[in-house]
């Protein structure tokens, strides 16, 4: 597996004049930017938008307290991966508010 390298327009290779040209481009306002090329992107797409299918949200590792009965419940279901299943509850508790929150808005 390879480790993915982020880069600003300042740290990139490129010859002087190809930054000149993007400097210009990221200098001038929105409105002024010819997009006749690129179809407007409408409701419809989002709907029918789906998410990337290579993308796994970065883990961070923390010490979490939890009721006995709730890990034992989560250890019930399988030894391993116990872990995995939390993540998975809370991530669709807070993909549901999330849309909740989309709609109200």
């Amino acid at each position: 597996m390879t480790k993915i390298v982020r880069k600003t327009l300042a740290e990139c290779k490129a010859a002087p004049g190809r930054k000149r040209e993007l400097a210009k481009l990221a200098a001038m306002p929105d409105d002024e930017i010819d997009l006749s090329d690129l179809p407007e992107l409408t409701e419809k797409f989002w709907r029918n938008a789906v998410p990337n299918p290579f993308y796994r949200p970065v883990k961070k590792q923390i010490t979490l307290r939890i009721d006995a009965d709730i890990l034992a419940w989560l250890r019930q279901q399988g030894q391993e991966g116990y872990q995995s299943r939390l993540n998975a509850l809370l991530r669709s508790l807070m993909l549901r508010d999330l849309e909740a929150k989309r709609k109200r808005a």
